[in-house]
């Protein structure tokens, strides 16, 4: 890709990590919602997402049609990756204690560092190992912190859905940064075929409830326009464009932030913990982006010039 130029990495990178910014906010305003089953409200937040992405391409007199016309690899691979991941991780909710099924499900940014190397042009090296390991230790004492995992663990079939998710997402990112030349508008499409495919899990498998009172569908709308809708567009852009192992190992701020939030509107308290979890968490980010921190040759160049 083109796009590779270091100040063009760093925007898109930042870009990125806008989306781990509105991840931080999903509990709070999932909370919100009420008792509005997770598949309903996953068609109804996607929804939201296609609406938004729709009315862009028609204010702007854009070809609607070409923003869909994809190879259906490419479908393939952003509506398993949308879809996949929040259907297996409702399934792991059902099916595994939460604490123990969102810290598998937080495997996937490890596995977005480990899988980028796998990718054309980008090479592994210990550091962003090193940090991507060190915010999986601050996100795992943060998950399990007052917890623990249930004595005498049995594995369950939610454990594997969690651990399906890890693997979905961490596809999912690396092959958009293999689809690089696919544009980000394309994301409105596959936001679009999610929510179909929600409703019709939903359909087989809840109950309808819908949101009760203003509070919740403001609640519903928030998810739709930030952790559910614009995160995912946000997100597709920074992992084509930006620095992917950077952005693997910042995800691990995502629950932090999340903590954060709650704590910030009274539904969780501060602790020693959070605050060994945040020095983690942002040493590991920091670490992993070792490469956009430093000096390029260029720049050293023109400095002694």
């Amino acid at each position: 890709m083109a796009d590779h130029a270091p100040g063009v990495r760093r925007r898109a990178t930042s870009i990125g990590f806008v989306a781990v910014l509105m991840w931080s906010f999903l509990a709070l305003f999932t909370a919100a919602t009420g008792q509005v089953p997770p598949l309903q409200l996953a068609a109804m937040t996607f929804a939201i997402a296609f609406f938004m992405a729709l009315g862009k391409w028609l204010l702007r007199g854009e070809d609607v049609m070409a923003h869909l016309a994809h190879p259906p690899l490419v479908w393939g691979v952003g509506v398993g990756g949308l879809f996949g991941y929040h259907f297996f991780y409702f399934l792991a909710l059902r099916q595994a204690p939460a604490v123990e099924a969102s810290l598998i499900a937080y495997l996937w940014p490890l596995l977005i560092v480990l899988f980028s190397a796998l990718l054309p042009g980008e090479r592994l090296r210990w550091w962003h190992l090193a940090g991507a390991l060190t915010g999986f230790t601050g996100a795992a004492l943060l998950l399990l912190a007052g917890q623990g995992f249930a004595a005498g663990i049995h594995l369950a079939p939610g454990h594997f859905a969690a651990l399906a998710c890890a693997f979905i997402w961490s596809g999912y990112s690396i092959l958009s940064r293999r689809q690089g030349t696919v544009p980000t508008d394309a994301v409105g499409g596959f936001c679009g075929a999610t929510a179909l495919l929600a409703l019709l899990a939903h359909l087989l498998f809840e109950n309808t409830i819908w949101p009760a009172g203003v509070g919740q569908w403001l609640a519903v709308a928030g998810l739709g326009l930030g952790p559910a809708g614009l995160a995912f567009f946000f997100w597709d852009y920074g992992v084509k464009r930006g620095h992917i192992q950077a952005l693997g190992a910042a995800s691990y701020a995502a629950p932090l932030l999340s903590t954060l939030v709650l704590i910030l509107f009274g539904f969780a308290s501060a602790t020693w913990t959070i605050a060994l979890a945040c020095l983690l968490i942002t040493g590991g980010a920091v670490l992993a982006s070792f490469d956009l921190l430093r000096p390029s040759p260029s720049r050293e160049a023109r400095g002694r010039d």
